[in-house]
């Protein structure tokens, strides 16, 4: 009997798992028959780092000596450290691909609060992106109605009742390339932070290369001249199997009423 690598084995499951729709679509992932090489995603990269440098994934034992800090390193060079046959690398290299803009402001800040603090000492601020760089989904918007809803707990009502809309009113993007790396074996209690991002009523309109390029320019902006990460305070709690099309669990509601997961908002006096 054939034994599956980690890779085969989970590429099998990948195919008709939702969430993973997107990097089927944009990289062929599902054709993929064995990991992506760091040179792999040169066909996809066009990122250069706010320090001037284009930015190139090497492989991980390259760096062996190295004293500099990780987001250092990709600042002052352009390398990216990659680990070999590594889930979360390899999704942190499609997320490179997807937010080049974002991922290198995110770089920019990390080191400017290192140069402030020093690596052992961390902000709110860095901590905010540390959080939305690992475990973000961006929630794009274009109806108002949703960020109460969510930020409430009102999981019934945005994810059973109000279901049709999403796809046409509010669509998930992922980015925290731990919560893809967690997705390759889902949980019961798996959960990323949001954040809303308005967006033009015609945006699910447009193909998924131009809304990823849209949001990445729109995201950019929030975090670089709106502040939107100082703190972790519009970061809200996403339930990521409850999302509607990212778990085929969910097709069922009562799916929803396992309340250990989908929590109603605790009150504060």
């Amino acid at each position: 009997m054939k034994r599956f690598t980690p890779y085969e084995q989970w590429h099998c499951e990948l195919v008709s798992s939702g969430v993973f729709e997107h990097l089927n679509k944009l990289f062929k992932l599902n054709e993929q028959l064995d990991w992506p090489s760091c040179s792999w995603f040169d066909g996809f990269l066009n990122a250069t780092n706010a320090n001037n440098r284009p930015i190139v994934f090497k492989e991980d034992a390259f760096f062996n000596e190295e004293e500099r800090y990780y987001e250092q390193i990709i600042y002052d060079t352009g390398f990216v450290p990659t680990r070999q046959q590594n889930w979360h690398d390899l999704f942190g290299g499609f997320i490179w691909c997807l937010f080049p803009k974002t991922k290198s402001l995110l770089n920019k800040r990390h080191v400017q609060e290192i140069n402030l603090h020093g690596t052992k000492q961390r902000s709110k601020h860095r901590n905010a992106l540390t959080l939305f760089d690992e475990c973000g989904v961006i929630l794009a918007i274009s109806d108002y109605k949703w960020p109460a809803r969510l930020r409430n707990h009102q999981w019934q009502e945005a994810f059973v009742d109000l279901r049709d809309e999403w796809g046409k009113s509010i669509s998930p993007f992922m980015f925290g390339h731990a919560n893809y790396e967690m997705l390759t074996k889902p949980y019961i209690g798996l959960t990323g932070k949001a954040l809303f991002v308005k967006v033009p009523d015609d945006t699910f309109c447009k193909d998924l290369v131009a809304q990823y390029a849209y949001l990445d320019t729109v995201l950019y902006e929030m975090i670089e001249n709106n502040g939107c990460l100082q703190d972790n305070s519009l970061l809200s709690p996403l339930p990521l199997l409850g999302v509607p099309g990212w778990h085929d669990d969910n097709k069922n509601s009562e799916f929803y009423s396992n309340t250990d997961y989908f929590r109603p908002k605790r009150r504060t006096r």
